[in-house]
């Protein structure tokens, strides 16, 4: 209900119960994010990668302006909407969103570790790997991580194998660790370099510069 009437929020048509189950029921939305990449044949343009990143950070910057993070920041979990709103990037599923602080005393939620991995490995950021209790500066990661596959096509850590879930959480964190973003980023514009150097930065408790990071990719925008 505190994200209601947020741009690319669904809208929230009723919620009860129905015999033995809660029922929600959301506005009807378009294809996700995942759909559109796989009918462009998984290569989205440079062009196509900064509009959508505009409005992703704006998303997320949202949530967090309501003191949620969403830590599961993936293509799957970002509709286009539907008709007029056939443009515009919806974000879904608060399954695994978390209030990170208390919307009276604005006080921040303590750092810990030892945490389970939370939300999706592939686009998970290192310190969630690490067992770091997410927070703002990790749904921005991974979303660096969702523009980047959307350019590249994969990212380095997909497709390895392992004998169990645990193992192959482990093989993809030794791999995000172990490749430089300059690597993960080469034969793309420095913007997405400064991106992930800017996120990584962040201390746990920082509030990041969304106008910054919008900044970086508007310019490249323009001067693409």
């Amino acid at each position: 209900m505190l994200l209601q009437g947020g741009t690319g929020i669904p809208q929230l048509k009723w919620f009860g119960v129905e015999g033995d189950y809660n029922v929600m029921v959301i506005e009807l939305l378009g294809p996700s994010l995942e759909d559109l990449y796989n009918y462009c044949n998984r290569k989205l343009s440079l062009k196509s990668v900064l509009m959508l990143a505009d409005q992703l950070i704006n998303r997320v910057e949202f949530m967090h302006s309501r003191g949620f993070l969403h830590r599961d920041i993936k293509p799957d979990n970002f509709l286009m909407g539907l008709g007029r709103k056939a443009n515009q990037v919806y974000i879904i599923d608060y399954g695994l969103a978390k209030k990170y602080r208390d919307l009276q005393s604005h006080k921040h939620i303590p750092y810990r570790e030892n945490k389970n991995l939370t939300g999706t490995a592939r686009y998970a950021s290192v310190n969630t790997h690490l067992g770091v209790e997410q927070s703002r500066r990790d749904d921005l990661e991974s979303l660096g991580y969702v523009l980047m596959y959307f350019l590249r096509g994969s990212l380095p850590w997909q497709g390895l194998k392992a004998g169990t879930k645990k193992q192959k959480y482990d093989k993809i964190s030794e791999k995000k660790m172990v490749t430089p973003v300059e690597v993960l980023c080469q034969s793309y514009p420095s913007e997405f370099v400064s991106y992930f150097h800017y996120c990584r930065s962040l201390r746990f408790e920082d509030k990041p510069d969304y106008s910054y990071l919008k900044r970086l990719f508007r310019e490249l925008f323009i001067r693409e």
